[in-house]
């Protein structure tokens, strides 16, 4: 999975494989990307700053896998 952030057009975009894909509006500024097989290729969000309670969110990262128990909580350079 690889999550970028391009502060100049405030959009976010989750991708969750590299691959082909159709694109289907979900809301105004909100995509889902799905591949051949319908399957969940990614997710864009524009003006995504505007739609946060807190912009600064966009430079800090919770990575979780496995058990809730095990989670790892970074902090990264703000974008």
């Amino acid at each position: 999975m690889k999550i970028t952030y391009d502060r100049e057009v405030d959009a976010l975009y989750i991708r969750f494989q590299e691959t082909t894909v159709t694109t289907k509006q979900v809301e105004d500024g909100i995509a889902l990307d799905y591949d051949g097989a319908h399957r969940l290729a990614g997710i864009e969000i524009l003006d995504v700053a505007q739609r946060l309670a807190n912009p600064d969110t966009l430079g800090h990262v919770v990575f979780e896998s496995g058990a809730r128990s095990e989670i790892a909580d970074r902090t990264v350079a703000a974008p």
